[in-house]
């Protein structure tokens, strides 16, 4: 386990290649070259899958200085990478608690499954470290609490990675039905995609020894204790109750995230969640294969979001429904009924990646600045919210009634018990 230092954080200021898949325009406007004494350091804690070269890591590339994960593979994958693309070099360990110590970093990036996200970015902003946490920002809602106290006691910018609050269909979808293009809204309709298990496990596997170079006690983490299975770390995780929530957190966390942005509930949420749910008949996974549940607002607003099988991309989305009709915005575009609805707008070319980099650069535009992010650590939590209540209706088979103003469970202490978790030992939260 390397210790960091300044003499390991070695930088070349060669710019190297463009990140993978960003033209030079679009690097440029959020890579401007700059000094590395006006760079945001930055340490990737996780950077496998959406941590990794293909997804994260891309965006923070020539601000990376330490490289964390608990894949020895993984890390090896992301330090070639880092060398190709950025002819930079950067420290590499397999304990987040290294980076948090080190004085030469400024931020980290917490991409890990979901059981992690509250105990590390809480010891981030305790150890005077700025944050951008992977959605959903918590597996339980009182994490959340937990989280902005650390945050806001710290004075720490944390940027939850719910990158179309930065895209530019998004933006204008929210802005248009503030401004009432579908007039009063009176229903909402979230659709998210089923789930991939299958798709990427083929079938269920016995249980086995962890593989060389991969510490799975430690990815468990505060996760109950069990043995090691292929088909359920990784990618796989999140369709476990232990360490996600499946569609409902992963996919739920973007567009009921609209959903709440659009309604003006960035501070607030539903009063009362019911639904139903689907699992799988075997038993291969544990989070449903579709759901629909109905989410009601104190102001009448009534949100049902399902959760369907075979779901094509643009059927993924927010729907906004008002007195004059309908407006849908999904990622690259938004669609209205009656058409009309849109004459005038000039809607705005969708280019792929730019939420994620637009995202990003709002993450650093505000470590400098030290001010609010586009997706403050506030609304990660209510978003987040959102989607465990509906979890925990159709984990309980009840009708939950939600005070968002005390953000608790109301009249029912065995649903209210679903708002925590216990940690297991040595690891606690707060």
């Amino acid at each position: 386990m390397s210790q960091l230092s300044r003499r390991s954080f070695v930088r070349r200021t060669s710019l190297g290649g463009l990140i993978l898949g960003m033209s030079a325009k679009s690097y440029r406007s959020v890579f401007a070259a700059q000094p590395p004494s006006e760079r945001v350091r930055v340490g990737l804690i996780g950077v496998g899958n959406q941590g990794g070269p293909k997804n994260n890591m891309k965006y923070f590339l020539h601000n990376v200085v330490a490289l964390c994960d608990l894949d020895k593979n993984y890390l090896a994958e992301a330090s070639g990478f880092l060398r190709k693309e950025a002819n930079l070099t950067a420290t590499m360990t397999d304990d987040y608690r290294r980076l948090l110590d080190s004085k030469e970093i400024d931020a980290v990036v917490v991409t890990v499954p979901d059981q992690w996200h509250a105990t590390m970015t809480i010891d981030a902003c305790r150890a005077g470290k700025d944050v951008y946490c992977e959605k959903p920002l918590t597996l339980v809602i009182d994490e959340g609490k937990h989280m902005i106290e650390a945050a806001r006691a710290n004075g720490r910018v944390v940027q939850t990675g719910t990158m179309q609050r930065s895209g530019a269909e998004f933006k204008l979808a929210v802005e248009l039905v503030r401004k009432g293009i579908v007039g009063k809204v009176t229903a909402v309709n979230v659709t998210l995609p089923s789930p991939n298990w299958i798709a990427r496990a083929g079938k269920p596997v016995p249980d086995s020894a962890p593989p060389e170079g991969f510490d799975f006690d430690r990815w468990l983490g505060p996760a109950p204790l069990r043995p090691f299975n292929t088909n359920r770390v990784h990618y796989l995780f999140r369709f476990f109750w232990d360490y996600s929530g499946g569609q409902q957190t992963n996919f739920g966390a973007h567009h009921l995230d609209i959903a709440q942005w659009g309604l003006g509930m960035d501070d607030s949420g539903p009063v009362s969640v019911e639904g139903t749910a689907v699992f799988n008949p075997d038993g291969w996974y544990e989070t449903p294969d579709t759901t629909e549940i109905k989410y009601t607002y104190g102001n009448g607003v009534v949100m049902t979001c399902r959760q369907k099988l075979d779901t094509k991309n643009t059927d993924q989305g927010t729907e906004f429904i008002g007195e004059k009709g309908s407006l849908f915005v999904y990622r690259g575009g938004i669609k209205t009924n009656p058409p009309e609805l849109l004459k005038g707008v000039e809607l705005p070319k969708i280019v792929s990646s730019q939420a994620n980099i637009s995202h990003v650069n709002d993450f650093f535009e505000c470590v400098k600045t030290r001010k609010t992010p586009s997706a403050d650590i506030n609304i990660g939590h209510r978003s987040a919210t959102v989607c465990h209540l509906g979890n925990i209706a159709i984990r309980t088979n009840k009708k939950i009634n939600w005070d968002p103003k005390s953000e608790t469970i109301v009249g029912d202490a065995e649903a209210s018990r679903w708002l925590t978790k216990e940690y297991r030992e040595p690891w606690r939260l707060g």
